[in-house]
């Protein structure tokens, strides 16, 4: 590879860092705070710099866009991540259509695997504590393949349309009614009117969060 300047190489370990600790790559002011840099433009010609010389690549439309050339050659790949969701009772989402995929401000690089080549793919971080006995914690990341129906028993990201929540269950079809079953002895099923249910997508991966 090019030769590059002693910042340079401070900010492609601060990057590389960044990612193993955290899982998403730093935005620049993370760089610039991180490498002790005078300010976010001094940041941003070093990207320049490391960009054309083909140690990064960048998405200049994305606060989080950075991807190592390095984490790309093993198989990684960036999957927007864009809100939260609530394994546990519904929690407000202002609209449906506030889940943009394109306006999301923040990545998380993952295995290619672990999409199994499903295109338009989407994460959400987890709220609460109803699916822990499918090993899903508070905390934890899903990764979740947009559609609007699932079998009966998969886990999906369900939109209340009168209440304008969003929550994480099993979804189960009943006679005239929908049966949101947490995976947690503990807590209670939700019903609703088939016609308040909307399936935004099933979930095909977690990311564990540590520590």
């Amino acid at each position: 590879m090019p030769k590059i300047s002693e910042r340079q190489r401070r900010i492609l370990e601060f990057i590389q860092g960044f990612f193993e600790e955290r899982g998403y790559p730093p935005s620049i002011r993370d760089i610039q705070h991180g490498c002790s840099i005078s300010s976010t433009s001094v940041v941003d010609y070093n990207l320049d710099i490391l960009e054309r010389e083909g140690y990064i690549r960048r998405d200049r439309e994305v606060s989080r866009g950075l991807e190592l050339k390095s984490l790309a050659a093993r198989g990684q790949m960036e999957v927007p991540v864009i809100g939260h969701i609530a394994a546990g009772e519904p929690i407000p989402v202002p609209l449906a259509d506030a889940w943009d995929i394109a306006a999301s401000a923040e990545t998380i690089a993952v295995p290619r695997d672990l999409t199994r080549g499903r295109q338009e793919v989407y994460a959400l971080k987890v709220k609460g504590l109803s699916m822990i006995d499918a090993l899903i914690d508070d905390g934890d990341i899903v990764l979740m393949q947009p559609t609007s129906m699932v079998e009966n028993g998969e886990m999906a990201a369900v939109w209340l349309k009168s209440e304008k929540e969003a929550t994480l269950k099993r979804v189960y079809a009943e006679p005239g009614r929908i049966r949101l079953q947490p995976a947690n002895s503990l807590m209670q099923p939700i019903y609703a009117d088939p016609a308040n249910v909307e399936i935004q997508g099933k979930v095909i991966a977690v990311v564990r969060q540590l520590g």
